[in-house]
């Protein structure tokens, strides 16, 4: 704890107060903001579905019940479908066209995309083909957003600025949430606007992000890396507001060029396959990889998205009968989201440090959702359904809401917060791009595979056993952090290469007392020492045979 602080307040000692000026938190507003495209779709979906104007319109109470299902998940999983080409695209199009034009593409995408979707009069397949084409967009941010505040973000507050991204997904769930309520009151259900009205919120929200990407610099990162120093040199100082004789400037653009002259040098006639074997041949690399797609398979199954995307369905579940009553309590969940992911990643985050804070949102998650799981089988869902409930079941009834509310706590303090910072951490400068891209794919693939199941499940398993299912994923993934998540908070690239270097059943468990953290005074392990130059052969040796 006492490093974590002594390096966090030394790093912004040495950041002059120009810095933190109103163009750095107006660009980080905007990039930072955009996570909110994909709460937003996951907040509207599923109440847009439950809306009886909507079901009317599209017949998704015509044919047997798992026909209904398939539909309705259909529909809401094609966003997160299209996402995983848009995570792909945004790979190849940011080092290409830059950051800013990137955000003007997916906000384009994003915008056709619900044009499409709310002028689909009773076509499924139109709504179908919309969702997707605004999922390549939406898909697209999770790669611009944090991409352009990493490079423009100062080291000294970089990590919180970051988490603006990752807490901003639950303003949209939010608003999409408050939207649903407001128009399930004041929109007759006769009228098509009851559904449509809320998913004018997207094309709201894709307008403004494309109007207000005309006001922002481009990252000056990416201006050196096209051989455009004239221009980087102006961005860097119109974002800093200091001139280009300040030391500070000087050091940072001195470091842009280091790391860019570094990064060619690693990666001089690598391919992308070349890349890829190295990413899987190479031990500490492939552990790497471990722990970004586990904490994307294990954070997805843990029923926090289903819990988002279905929550109209799962309030019904626990007894509330009435559209506006199940809509109202919808609205309770993104408040309790929202703040709780913003007062997660800025307190509790740094503050426990990763591995701790993953620990303790994921002990909190299960524990809520085992509770529900057990009420459902004490209960049984029948008994929910007619309301026949005995004083004390009725304030276990009071009790499995609030776990639910409890349980986006834990997720916002777990893996919500973990998913986006693993990317950050773990990653050596010439894998970067690639172990990022493949990971947010996966995560993308898993929230895909979660939408288009969690329908079937509950139909096949009931609520009970889909509430026993994700108790159980909880569980798996305690014992998963337990044995294989190092604390990595406050680490510099050369002590990630020395705690990776680390023989595999002793980096989670002792990763950071053997290799000692950053601290200055820390001992240094020789045989972590010994086994980065053993990497470093290895590398070297992929690369000779790739090239032989």
């Amino acid at each position: 704890m006492m490093k974590l602080s002594y390096f966090q307040t030394a790093a912004l000692n040495e950041t002059p107060k120009e810095v933190l000026n109103w163009r750095l938190y107006w660009s980080t507003f905007v990039f930072g903001i955009l996570g909110a495209s994909r709460g937003l779709d996951e907040g509207l979906v599923g109440g847009m579905v439950s809306l009886k104007s909507f079901s009317t319109e599209f017949g998704m109470k015509v044919g047997s019940e798992d026909e209904q299902e398939n539909r309705k998940s259909n529909i809401t999983s094609m966003v997160q479908l299209g996402s995983i080409v848009g995570a792909l695209l945004a790979f190849l199009l940011c080092d290409r066209i830059g950051r800013i034009r990137s955000l003007q593409t997916l906000c384009i995408l994003w915008l056709v995309g619900f044009i499409i979707v709310i002028t689909s009069h009773g076509s499924v397949g139109q709504i179908i083909a919309g969702r997707f084409i605004a999922g390549l967009g939406i898909g697209m941010t999770v790669v611009v957003g944090p991409t352009y505040i990493g490079e423009t973000a100062p080291r000294a507050v970089r990590g919180m600025l970051t988490n603006i991204f990752a807490g901003s997904v639950y303003l949209g769930v939010m608003i999409a949430y408050f939207s649903n309520w407001g128009a399930s009151l004041h929109i007759s259900n006769s009228s098509r606007m009851q559904w449509v009205a809320p998913q004018t919120a997207h094309i709201g929200f894709a307008g403004l992000f494309l109007i207000m990407s005309f006001t922002l610099n481009e990252s000056p990162r990416y201006l050196v890396m096209r051989g455009k120093h004239d221009e980087a040199i102006k961005a860097i100082t119109t974002l800093r507001q200091l001139p280009i004789e300040h030391p500070f400037v000087q050091e940072e653009l001195a470091g842009i060029r280091d790391q860019l002259e570094r990064e060619r040098e690693a990666t001089h006639g690598v391919s992308r396959v070349g890349k890829l074997r190295e990413l899987v041949m190479v031990p500490a690399n492939r552990y790497r990889l471990m722990l970004g797609l586990l904490s994307q398979l294990l954070g997805q199954w843990s029923g926090a998205s289903a819990i988002t995307i279905y929550a109209v369905d799962f309030f019904g579940v626990l007894g509330y009968t009435g559209q506006s009553e199940k809509l109202f309590a919808t609205c309770i969940l993104g408040i309790v989201k929202l703040s709780a992911a913003y007062l997660c990643a800025f307190f509790i985050v740094d503050f426990l440090g990763r591995r701790k804070s993953l620990y303790a949102g994921i002990s909190l998650q299960a524990a809520s959702i085992l509770y529900v799981a057990i009420f459902l089988g004490v209960v049984g869902s029948e008994r929910l359904e007619t309301g026949d409930l005995s004083p004390s079941q009725r304030r276990a009834a009071v009790g499995a809401v609030s776990a639910l509310y409890i349980s986006g706590v834990g997720w916002a303090m777990g893996w919500n917060s973990f998913q986006y910072l693993v990317n950050a951490d773990i990653w050596p400068l010439r894998l970067r791009a690639l172990g990022a891209s493949l990971v947010m794919c996966v995560h993308f693939v898993n929230q895909f595979g979660n939408t288009k199941a969690v329908p079937l499940m509950l139909l096949a398993m009931t609520p009970f056993g889909f509430f026993l299912f994700c108790g159980a994923v909880c569980l798996m993934g305690l014992a998963w952090v337990w044995f294989f998540v190092p604390e990595m908070a406050g680490r510099s690239l050369e002590s990630m290469d020395e705690l990776f270097a680390l023989p595999w059943w002793q980096i989670g468990r002792h990763g950071h007392r053997l290799t000692g953290g950053d601290h200055p005074d820390a001992p240094r392990n020789l045989f972590a020492d010994e086994k980065v130059a053993d990497i470093e052969h290895e590398e070297r040796a992929v690369e000779h045979n790739r090239a032989s």
